[in-house]
């Protein structure tokens, strides 16, 4: 598995992407004085619509891990909790509405809300997460209904999604005073499957051996795909790793020097650790190849018609909108968690049991002993959060992934 390593390994695109982010919350922020509305949206909300619509979309889920990145994120949690929020819910939430409390955060805040969408495809946390904060912000939120997949994909499923598509619509051509352009739509959500396609052969790339990036890096050159997916400039920036990423693999240059342990990552980042880990993990010659919350950004993308049209195109979109990881039964989950480690020929995984995470952690143990049964490769599950540091403990941890890795074939 061993191959080159190239500098100090950071990907060259990294620069691009920092930039084309910065540009994305600075017109965020200059909205108001160039007549364009801003909308606080949810990671799994239809943004399509949003951009067909000229309206700038901000996320509150990406802005907490930001603050989780930047060492904040415990300050703004206590300031939540100081009025009677609970340790036990989300620390995203915590977060947020600890900056909103306070006035704190790494970007200088997020520009006011003229309107909300929550869809709850990832958590029911944040109908009510949405609903204070736009008691907090005087704005009107929509929300979107997905039903969890307990048998998978079925035609009233999709339909009832299709109409709540409609309501949106028309919430949106109220909120923004323009009328909705069918053909704008499909140009946007064109665009969209483009980019998703690109981002699935970015993380494609990491079945070669030795691995060109790791998660740690996806985890990062993901925020695009969050929050510019239809428009022209995030598919450019997607090109652009993608070809560096093919570079990398045919001059057999690894993320990981001398690889030696391929590792898949399960449940969100733990953002205030992202360079620890990522670090100790490197020493260990562990390159942890994929991960299910960098693949839920392209997990129907597949099956989507290139022949999409205005009539279709609803349709389409319900049905990527729901199947998210977490939006499917254990049954599904094992079955991707099993193709994902045959895939990247991974001989072990690491679950993060996020205890601000209910639906992504709930099952683990279950879901991980019926992988291990099925491919013969073990995992391992660890306890932590993805953005309180209070509920690391450091020592332990990584003592436990040291061990678990010396076990390993």
């Amino acid at each position: 598995m061993e191959g080159k390593v190239q500098g100090d390994g950071r990907l060259k695109s990294f620069v691009k992407m920092r930039e084309l982010m910065t540009e994305y919350y600075l017109s965020a922020k200059d909205a108001e004085n160039r007549g364009r509305k801003v909308a606080w949206v949810t990671s799994g909300a239809p943004v399509e619509l949003l951009h067909a619509m000229d309206v700038i979309p901000i996320y509150p889920e990406n802005h907490a891990a930001m603050c989780g990145a930047s060492k904040m994120g415990v300050e703004l949690q206590q300031a939540s909790e100081d009025i009677g929020y609970s340790m036990d819910l989300c620390s995203y939430a915590r977060t947020d509405i600890g900056s909103i409390l306070t006035g704190k955060s790494p970007v200088l805040g997020l520009p006011k809300p003229d309107f909300m969408v929550a869809c709850n495809n990832i958590c029911t946390t944040v109908v009510k997460w949405y609903e204070v904060v736009s008691r907090i912000h005087q704005v009107p939120v929509f929300m979107i209904d997905m039903p969890f997949l307990h048998k998978g994909l079925e035609d009233h499923v999709v339909d009832y999604v299709v109409d709540q598509m409609a309501e949106y619509v028309h919430f949106l051509e109220e909120q923004t005073g323009k009328v909705f352009d069918p053909d704008r739509f499909l140009e946007v959500a064109t665009k969209s499957v483009e980019t998703t396609r690109l981002w699935k052969g970015i993380l494609d790339t990491c079945t070669s051996m030795p691995a060109p990036m790791t998660s740690f890096d996806a985890f990062v050159h993901i925020a695009p795909i969050v929050t510019l997916r239809g428009t022209q400039k995030c598919v450019d920036y997607y090109r652009l790793l993608k070809e560096e990423l093919e570079e990398r693999v045919e001059a057999r240059v690894g993320a990981v020097p001398e690889e030696r342990h391929r590792l898949l990552w399960d449940n969100l980042p733990i953002w205030f650790n992202l360079r620890g880990l990522s670090e100790r993990l490197a020493e260990w010659k562990a390159c942890l190849v994929a991960a299910t919350y960098a693949d839920s950004w392209c997990a129907r993308i597949a099956s989507v018609e290139d022949s999409m049209t205005t009539e279709t195109i609803f349709g389409e979109l319900a049905k990527v909108y729901l199947v998210p990881y977490i939006n499917s039964n254990f049954d599904h989950r094992v079955e991707l968690l099993k193709s994902m480690v045959e895939r990247y020929r991974a001989n072990g995984f690491l679950m993060h049991s996020d205890r601000s995470c209910k639906p992504y952690s709930l099952g683990q143990y279950v879901i991980r002993d019926e992988v291990t049964r099925q491919t013969g490769v073990p995992g391992l599950v660890i306890e932590a959060d993805m953005n309180d540091s209070r509920q690391w403990a450091e020592a332990p941890t990584m003592t436990r992934i040291q061990a678990y890795l010396e076990t390993l074939s």
